[in-house]
């Protein structure tokens, strides 16, 4: 069934109609909320809340974007109301050291190459929201630049110079320190 044959009839009262639209989208739309919160648990959470919003806003559902990009743009606003909390925010940022002990675990990872991580993540972490959040869209690799733009409520164009001049700042920094030439 098509994603709009199962808005119909989830629609219509058919709540097994609206599992399957959660169990379809639920991967994207995890990693949509993870783009913007870096917590897992704080993502989850998102996630649940917009699926939520979007059952009780189901008859809001107009059509004119796919169900999946109207979903995607829900997560996105849940997730950005949550990440506006400032008890959030704070929870949501590791200490550096618990951060290295993590990539430890996975093992493999030089101390260099923690090391870069932890300087790539610093220069992401001090781009503006606008710019971290279509950069970490963008790098998610789930999303086209169309699909960012609905989700951000922002033009094709203003996506691309986002996730440009991100990039741009980024590389920026990290030649700063030596890790790439510019």
């Amino acid at each position: 069934m098509t994603d709009a044959e199962l808005v119909l009839l989830a629609r219509q009262g058919q709540p097994d109609a609206f599992d399957q639209l959660v169990t379809r989208h639920q991967a994207a739309a995890y990693r949509a909320a993870l783009a913007a919160l870096r917590s897992p648990q704080d993502a989850e959470e998102a996630t649940q809340d917009a699926f939520v919003r979007a059952w009780t806003r189901l008859d809001r559902f107009r059509g004119d974007a796919s169900f999946r990009t109207w979903l995607l743009a829900i997560v996105w606003n849940c997730a950005l109301t949550r990440r506006r909390s400032v008890v959030r925010w704070w929870r949501r940022h590791t200490e550096l050291e618990d951060a290295s002990a993590v990539a430890a675990e996975r093992g493999g990872s030089s101390a260099a190459d923690q090391e870069l991580r932890r300087h790539v993540q610093a220069s992401i972490d001090r781009l503006s929201p606008k710019l971290r959040d279509a950069l970490l869209l963008a790098q998610s690799g789930e999303y086209d630049y169309a699909a960012i733009g609905e989700m951000l409520k922002i033009p094709l164009g203003t996506v691309k110079w986002r996730v440009s001049e991100a990039r741009r700042k980024v590389r920026a920094d990290l030649a700063a320190l030596g890790y790439v030439r510019e």
